[in-house]
């Protein structure tokens, strides 16, 4: 399991200058630091990755909440993230900022070329992953699909929208609940494997998961941290 620490100019100049400006006592400073602090990554970091080449990416740090309470939120992702990486050994599971970012690529959850169906063996490895959505019920779950190079733009967004939405449909057919879950197709944007190779396709041929805090759980964690 990795975990992801992006860094920008923008953000270190922007935190620089919250650090300098700050007159506040320490209680005070700490406070109100952290809540901006964790604000100005939330927002600049969303906005610089929320790109459609890093959306799970993005997705997870535009949806930080900053401060203590985003402590304590990220304390929560800790657990569940070790859990998906030992229920899906195959899966790309990456601890980021507040949230989760997990890629389902070749070894856990396989497409054909130019197919949406989940195979089997991709059905026997959501059906893991279900199982720690189901623990943790407090997260909202959004699923992004991506297809090889091969084929028009145009019909690779639809046919990466379509693998997003057969992963979105068969975890709701098995107990997790909709609104807990979003779809957006990105056709061959981002690629992690080389496109010139049938394996380096495969891979390309994916699901990405980016699991953020629901209001349930932000609203318990602003309670707990007095915010």
């Amino acid at each position: 399991m990795k975990t992801v620490y992006t860094k920008f100019t923008a953000v270190l100049l922007s935190v620089s200058i919250l650090l300098a400006s700050c007159e506040a006592n320490n209680t005070q400073k700490g406070a109100g630091l952290g809540a901006a602090v964790g604000g100005v990554l939330g927002a600049v970091l969303g906005n610089n990755i929320g790109s459609k080449n890093n959306s799970a990416l993005g997705a997870v740090i535009g949806a930080a909440v900053g401060g203590t309470a985003g402590g304590l939120i990220g304390h929560k992702m800790d657990q569940q993230a070790r859990d998906i990486q030992q229920s899906i050994p195959g899966a790309t599971v990456e601890r980021v900022g507040e949230g989760i970012k997990v890629t389902l690529s070749e070894n856990a959850v396989r497409f054909e070329f130019d197919k949406a169906a989940l195979t089997a063996d991709a059905q026997q490895n959501i059906d893991k992953i279900i199982a720690t959505f189901k623990q943790y019920p407090d997260t909202n779950i959004s699923i992004f699909g991506y297809t090889d190079s091969k084929g028009t733009d145009e019909y690779n967004l639809g046919l990466s929208q379509k693998r997003a939405q057969a992963v979105s449909d068969y975890l709701a057919s098995h107990g997790i609940v909709a609104d807990r879950l979003a779809t957006k197709g990105l056709g061959k944007a981002d690629p992690i494997g080389d496109n010139a190779t049938d394996a380096g396709r495969a891979l390309n041929r994916r699901v990405e998961f980016a699991i953020t805090a629901n209001e349930k759980m932000i609203q318990e964690a602003e309670q707990q941290a007095g915010q």
